[in-house]
């Protein structure tokens, strides 16, 4: 999946004059706890969190002397650069990007203009529905060799099985490199069946973890 398939369009921004104020205002409003800063031509110069909210804001114990903070201008405290993404970008290649940066949302551009954001929350719903975790039905996981074929070798078993693959996963055996995990996500409440024929075929099922049926 691509950024642009899972982006929000409509995206409030502020401009680098726009105040404090302005900008608690705006999150409250729309419930938001992001927001691009943009110029006059759609360019993203900045980013104010809810987290910089905090930090300028005067302290409800303060006197009136502290209002003039709300006055701030954004452009004094807003976050400068802005890692930004690409709405052709792979989502998973943006999660890794949140996870090195350590960022809660990424504003998306197209020819040096914000045409879209995402936020963390966002990335974490639709990697879940990548996973089909959301759809009814069973996860098997299963231990095989780390070589060629064996995604297809296994993928063939539970296709006998009648059994609709809502969608898989693979990654690497913690402690043997030579083996690999595949996690599928099937479109069936009873797994016995798919789990009997692929130990029969010699798979070792890590999941379920269901006893071998008697001879």
């Amino acid at each position: 999946m691509i950024i642009e398939d899972m982006m929000v369009r409509d995206v409030h921004t502020l401009a680098p004059d726009s105040t404090l104020a302005e900008a608690i205002e705006l999150m409250n409003n729309k419930k938001v706890r992001h927001l691009p800063v943009t110029d006059v031509t759609g360019k993203v110069v900045g980013i104010i969190t809810d987290r910089n909210i905090k930090e300028f804001s005067p302290s409800p114990f303060q006197t009136n002397e502290n209002k003039d903070l709300y006055e701030t201008k954004l452009l004094d405290i807003m976050k400068t650069p802005v890692i930004t993404g690409h709405p052709l970008d792979f989502v998973e290649e943006v999660a890794v990007l949140f996870m090195e940066e350590k960022i809660g949302c990424l504003p998306i551009v197209s020819d040096d203009k914000l045409i879209g954001m995402i936020t963390e929350t966002d990335l974490l719903h639709t990697l879940v529905q990548l996973t089909g975790a959301t759809q009814p039905g069973s996860q098997i996981e299963v231990k095989v060799p780390n070589k060629q074929g064996m995604l297809y070798e296994v993928a063939g078993i539970i296709r006998k099985n009648h059994s609709n693959i809502h969608s898989v996963l693979v990654y690497p055996d913690r402690h043997d490199e030579n083996y690999k995990v595949l996690v599928f996500r099937v479109q069936t409440m009873n797994p016995m069946s798919v789990i009997e024929d692929l130990r029969a075929e010699g798979h070792d099922v890590l999941w379920p973890n269901l006893p071998s049926s008697p001879l």
